[in-house]
This record gives structure tokens, C-alpha cells and sequence, in this order.
């Protein structure tokens, strides 16, 4: 009987043909442990040895005449392949995020101390031409002499939202496999915010993600997949809550503005579904037919496992705690407004809701921080142009709102982020538990 030396079952056996088994099927070499191949490769029909001999067994040398891969069955040789592949994949998402996530070398970056200059060099170019209306001079007044405790208010119902999110972001990975606690999620999120202030390109997105890499063995691009669901039920609460807000606000006439924005609204909700769908019914084929180094399919795979990993019957608490959040960033600027003493404004609630939601759309724009310069145009220009409030009033709205939101998350996110261990991957007391068999 003979035997491939180094391997401790027949390859007839492998390949689907049982026999007894004989002493002389005791391998010659302990084979590493592994990790599971995962469904395909069980599929495919890979079996793994059930007997394990002790270490001290010499390792015999393979025969002349031997080829390699002689006798071996088709099925183990798409396994190992794969394995190859699993562990390249490894790698490759070892190297994203040691090499491109550093978050002093983004800050650093030409790129992203333009991205910082050139909006306050305009905003202060702005601030120069206007400075000689009469009305703008008032602007100042109307910050200082805010009602505080109603700015407390603003902050409080702000910070609510963040454990909000942080729930939801754990209920995802939940359905993914990767149990972490809202704590946590709720502190690696907080400083992802913080990155999303201070650098463009929406980058805090994809450094919460390396965050939990380092603290808890999971999937750089499975929870990738969880951060996109989010967001893309972020964009879909925004889009039909500020649609409802608009349609309700300018029941008796629409501005040919307002109609313009509600269409980008109904664009945006009818293109995100369109791209789910065909994620969820042609993204493996698509990705399949590709040109593309395996390595990448295993990526994508595990991003789209990210992404649909939440149960549908879940998807209604999802749609719930998003819309409570929504409702907390809108209460934040309608306590604005009242702390400022601009409750006589011809906004209403559903303005509010409106305008709010704007405000986070326009966030979406990665050429900047934190949609810097951007926001700010944008929400003055709603404002005064919809909703015609005079210019210092929307002035002072959107800087005490900024200052709440973005003010406030760089300026306790930096203290977070020199104070949390999860900024350095260490696992803080027992709350981080690494799972047995991780899949990277």
C-alpha cells in the first residue's frame, strides 16, 4: 500500500472511497493546525485527516519517481489553493490598515491641511466682504447672549445619539458573528467622528473599522460592510424623513430650490436601493467575472457578509433606533434656535427637521472635514433663501450648531483619543473578547 508521504489518510480515502484504516496510514509528519476553509471548500469536497500523530514520528522523504501532487485527489488541491488564498487575503488587509491609517500621518498630509486651509481661508474672505452690512454686526450679540441652559440642552440631546449609534453598530457585527459591547462601539465610534472632523474624505469611517481590528481579532472588510449598511440606512433615513419634512413644510407651494433638493432626495433613495439590490443578486457574479486577483474575491465576499449579515427580522428595531437618532441630531437645532431667541422664526418643526437633515446630507461631502464650508453655505443659503431669515440670525444658527456638533466632538474626541486604550489596541478589561477562530 503506499502512500503520499507527509499526509496521514489514503487519497483514495480523501476522494470519497472509505477503507478501514491501517497501520501503515500512520502519517509521517504532524500537519500545522489551520482554520476552517470555510463553506466552499466543504463543498468542494475537502476532508481533513481525523488522526494526528505525535511529533517524535521521522519525517520520511518523498521518492524519486513522486511528482508533486501525484495521487492526491482534485478536492485537497482546491482546498490548499484556497487556503493559500484565505491567507493572502489576510495579508492584504494586514497591509491597508498598518500602512494607510495612520491618523498622524493623515493629519500630516498636504491633502488634508489643504483641505482645512482653503475653507477657512474663503469663509474668512467671506467674512471680510460682509463686514460692512449693518445687519451682520449684530451677529455677535446673538451668540453671546444665548440662553445656556438651552445650549445644554442642545449638547445633552446631541450625545444621546452616539449610544444610539453605538447600539446599532453592535446589533450589526451581532449578525455578522463579532460580539462586541455598546461601550465599545459606542467609544470607537466616538473617535471616529473625531477623524471625520479633523480629515477629509470621510476617513473615520474606515479608521472605526481598524480600530476594532486592533482591540478584537475580526474582518477589516466584514466590518467594513457593517460601517456601509449604516451609513446607507443613515442616507435612507435622511432622504425619507427630510422628503416628509419638505413635502409637509411647503404643503402650500413649492421654490423651485426646495423642488430641486427634494429631487436629489428621490434620487438618492431610488439609486441606494438599486445598488442594494444588485449587491445582494449580482455581486459575486459580477465580481466573479472580473479579471480580478482572487485575494479581492475574498474581500468583496466578506464585505458583502458585513453587509447583509442582519436578519430581516431585526431590520424594523434597525429602522427605529436610525430614526431616533435623526430625531436627536433635529431636536439639537431646534434647542439652538430657542437658545438663541429665534423662536419667532417661520421654521416650525418640520423646517427644523428640514433643515437639520440638509445639514447632514451636505456632511456627506468628502471634500473637506467634516463637510466644513460646505455645511455652512449650505445651511445659510436654506435659511435665508427658503426660509428667509435674516442673514445674522442664520449666521449665528449655523455657528452655535457647528460649534455643538463638530466643536464638541474635536474637542472631547482628542481628549478621548489620548485617553482610551483602544487607540493603541490595548483590550481594556474584559470587555473585548477575542473570538476562538477568527476570519480575517
Amino acid at each position: 500500500m503506499y502512500h503520499r508521504p507527509g499526509f496521514g489518510w489514503d487519497p483514495r480515502t480523501a476522494a470519497g472511497c472509505p477503507r478501514p484504516w491501517h497501520p501503515v496510514d500512520r502519517p509521517s509528519v504532524v500537519l500545522p493546525a489551520r482554520p476552517d476553509l470555510g463553506r466552499q471548500d466543504r463543498q468542494a469536497g475537502a476532508r481533513r485527516p481525523s488522526y494526528q500523530a505525535p511529533h517524535e514520528h521521522r519525517v520520511s522523504e518523498p521518492r524519486p519517481d513522486q511528482q508533486p501532487g501525484a495521487g492526491v485527489s482534485p478536492a485537497i488541491l482546491t482546498a490548499e489553493a484556497e487556503l493559500a488564498a484565505h491567507e493572502g487575503a489576510q495579508q492584504a488587509e494586514a497591509q491597508v490598515s498598518a500602512a494607510s491609517l495612520s491618523l498622524g500621518r493623515r493629519l500630516r498630509d498636504p491633502r488634508t491641511i489643504l483641505s482645512l486651509v482653503v475653507p477657512i481661508v474663503v469663509i474668512l474672505l467671506v467674512a471680510l466682504t460682509l463686514r460692512g452690512r449693518s445687519d451682520l454686526d449684530r451677529l455677535p450679540g446673538y451668540i453671546t447672549s444665548a440662553n445656556p441652559l438651552l445650549l445644554l440642552a442642545a449638547l445633552a440631546v446631541y450625545y444621546v445619539s452616539f449610544p444610539l449609534r453605538g447600539y446599532r453598530w453592535s446589533m450589526l457585527l451581532r449578525g455578522s458573528g463579532e460580539r462586541v459591547t455598546v461601550r465599545d462601539a459606542t467609544e470607537i465610534l466616538y473617535v471616529s467622528w473625531l477623524v471625520n472632523c479633523v480629515v477629509p474624505a470621510k476617513l473615520g469611517d474606515i479608521y472605526r473599522a481598524y480600530l476594532l481590528r486592533m482591540n478584537q481579532l475580526v474582518s477589516l472588510s466584514r466590518t467594513l460592510g457593517t460601517v456601509f449598511i449604516e451609513r446607507i440606512f443613515d442616507v435612507f433615513a435622511i432622504a425619507i424623513l427630510g422628503l416628509a419634512a419638505g413635502f409637509w413644510s411647503f404643503r402650500n407651494g413649492f421654490d423651485p430650490y426646495v423642488q430641486f433638493v427634494l429631487g436629489i432626495g428621490v434620487v438618492v433613495v431610488i439609486v441606494l436601493a438599486a445598488a442594494i439590490f444588485l449587491m445582494r443578486s449580482f455581486g459575486r457574479r459580477i465580481i466573479a467575472r472580473l479579471p480580478l486577483p482572487h485575494q479581492v474575491d475574498e474581500l468583496y465576499e466578506r464585505f458583502e457578509e458585513g453587509v447583509f449579515a442582519l436578519p430581516a427580522r431585526q431590520i424594523p428595531l434597525l429602522a427605529i433606533i436610525t430614526g431616533a437618532i435623526w430625531a436627536c441630531e433635529s431636536l439639537r437645532l431646534f434647542f439652538v434656535i430657542q437658545a438663541l431667541g429665534f423662536g419667532g422664526l417661520h421654521l416650525g418643526l418640520s423646517g427644523v427637521v428640514f433643515v437639520a437633515l440638509a445639514a447632514a446630507l451636505l456632511t456627506a461631502v468628502p471634500l473637506t472635514p467634516g463637510g466644513l464650508g460646505v455645511v455652512q453655505a449650505g445651511v445659510i443659503g436654506i435659511l435665508t433663501y427658503v426660509y428667509a431669515v435674516p442673514l445674522a440670525q442664520a449666521g449665528a444658527i449655523t455657528i452655535t450648531d457647528w460649534a455643538l456638533s463638530v466643536g464638541s466632538v474635536i474637542v472631547f474626541g482628542s481628549v478621548v483619543y489620548v485617553l482610551s486604550g483602544k487607540t493603541k489596541g490595548l483590550r481594556v478589561g474584559a470587555r473585548l473578547t477575542a473570538a476562538p477562530h477568527p476570519n480575517v
